[in-house]
């Protein structure tokens, strides 16, 4: 299976830097002053303001937390706010790109606003966990489904998991985690992030944190 073509890796980091910038400055805050709300190193901050640096997961999560936005903000969407019987629909290739280290991510349904469950379509890059600089580690859980390939899950508290295509894993998402392809070919899956209820409830009601 040939892998979507992905927008060139310094443009998307050029503009998700941009709009992390203008969430910043509507909040009138300083790098300094956002580094201490996110819980971002200032240097981090500033690199991915400047598109030198594709953040991963783990620091969007803290970003938009801080800076109370929605995820699919970064990403150039306009989500719709929080109703009832609402619903998404994502065409093949028709999500957000981003390339966040060994992963190219694929972000689904970001019109949706304040979502506790993030879905992504990834393909994993790294065939070796040297490749990776340290663990995946944010508040939630997460569930990983194999669409083609095969993976290895290395996990702080488990012994390596290896998942073949249509195997799946359901972990807790502060346990610090990486998956590596083991195929020939980059893997693919279907990787959701489920975020705690309260997040929600404190980006729309303006307290720190999600």
């Amino acid at each position: 299976m040939e892998p979507a073509p992905l927008k060139p890796a310094e443009n998307a980091s050029a503009e998700l830097g941009k709009r992390v910038k203008a969430a910043r400055l509507k909040h009138d805050y300083t790098l300094d002053a956002a580094s201490r709300v996110c819980g971002v190193s200032r240097s981090t901050l500033s690199k991915v303001e400047n598109g030198v640096m594709s953040p991963t997961f783990d620091v969007l999560q803290k970003i938009v937390h801080g800076l109370k936005i929605d995820l699919g903000e970064l990403f150039g969407s306009a989500p719709k706010p929080r109703a009832s019987g609402r619903r998404a629909l994502t065409r093949k290739g028709g999500g957000q790109r981003h390339s966040a280290g060994c992963y190219q991510m694929e972000l689904l349904a970001t019109e949706l606003a304040h979502k506790s469950m993030h879905p992504f379509r990834i393909r994993i890059t790294a065939h070796s966990l040297d490749e990776f600089t340290e663990w995946g580690r944010h508040e939630g859980e997460e569930f990983l489904f194999v669409l083609s390939g095969s993976v290895c899950l290395y996990s702080e508290l488990y012994a390596p998991t290896r998942l073949e295509a249509g195997d799946s894993i359901y972990f807790d998402s502060r346990t610090g985690h990486a998956a590596v392809s083991t195929s020939e070919e980059d893997a693919e899956v279907l990787w959701l992030i489920n975020e705690p209820h309260p997040a929600a409830h404190d980006i729309e009601g303006g307290a720190p944190g999600v």
